[in-house]
């Protein structure tokens, strides 16, 4: 989810009608239609009636992450053992326009789980965005993260752990309480990485950041983030069990990343760095 990048004269054409689905409160809720636009040679992803970017993809370059904060969601191959690259186990929760997805799969060629309540949205990114259909290395569930992250068939089973759950109003991220980001945090193996986009009107991120430092700093992880977009994104990274490489190691993997994957790994190393940590009564501002 980012801000919106599209003219007011904008055509946006529905995929499908909205479905209700039973949610973790046990209440059925109606899900936005998903919607396309594009402009400029980029195809946009909507929910709804809004203007918000829920994803995108470049027609003349599929392969390439159009958006800079997904880009930068890949954040976390600066933070794993690049020779346990191909071993990998990667979940996304959020399907967006699929990008993530299709690069993790596609072009890393890793084992990849996407988890998406709009069914809406999983057809719209087969017929618009270039998803593959599932096959041995890539699973794409119908399922509300919440209940899937709670399932026990789940914990341990994803070396990296990526968020981006916003519904069409883009006010803060749908799942966003301790209880999930615990949830979160037992998904992932030992070592393994959480990368959270947070992006909200309501200023939410330093609420939502507290959250996640909550569930995995008492365990001995490590919460960083990188700083904001432009658009206002700001990509949280949560190591479990493991602390942030040495800068030297830092720079090498940044190099390695961008001549394999095309990413501008090394402009990360000057945007990464710790949480902000709130003043106790009595410090110094």
């Amino acid at each position: 989810m980012t801000s919106p990048t599209l003219p007011d004269d904008d055509s946006s054409s529905p995929v499908a009608r909205p479905t209700r689905s039973r949610r973790k409160t046990g209440a059925a809720r109606p899900l936005p239609a998903a919607s396309i636009s594009e402009f400029d040679g980029v195809r946009y992803l909507h929910l709804g009636e809004t203007p918000w970017v829920q994803g995108a993809m470049r027609l003349r370059k599929p392969r390439v992450l159009e958006l800079e904060y997904v880009q930068r969601m890949m954040v976390w191959l600066l933070l794993r053992d690049p020779d346990t690259l191909d071993a990998t186990r990667v979940v996304q929760l959020g399907l967006g326009a699929a990008a993530l997805t299709r690069f993790c799969h596609t072009e890393l060629g890793l084992h990849t789980t996407a988890v998406e309540l709009n069914p809406q949205v999983i057809a719209a990114c087969r017929q618009w965005f270039r998803l593959p259909a599932n096959d041995e290395r890539l699973n794409v569930v119908e399922a509300d993260a919440a209940a899937w992250v709670v399932d026990p068939a789940h914990h341990g089973s994803a070396d990296v752990l990526s968020i981006d759950l916003y519904d069409h109003q883009a006010a803060a991220p749908v799942l966003d309480d301790e209880a999930f980001y615990r949830d979160c945090h037992a998904v992932l193996a030992e070592g393994g990485l959480l990368v959270v986009n947070l992006f909200g009107r309501n200023a939410s991120f330093a609420r939502s950041a507290r959250r996640i430092d909550a569930a995995f700093a008492p365990e001995g992880g490590q919460v960083l983030m990188l700083a904001p977009t432009d658009e206002g994104n700001t990509i949280v990274v949560a190591l479990k069990g493991g602390q942030r490489p040495d800068d030297t190691v830092l720079r090498e993997r940044a190099a390695q990343i961008t001549e394999r994957c095309g990413l501008k790994a090394v402009r990360w190393l000057g945007l990464i760095g710790p949480l902000p940590r709130r003043r106790t009564s009595g410090s110094p501002p």
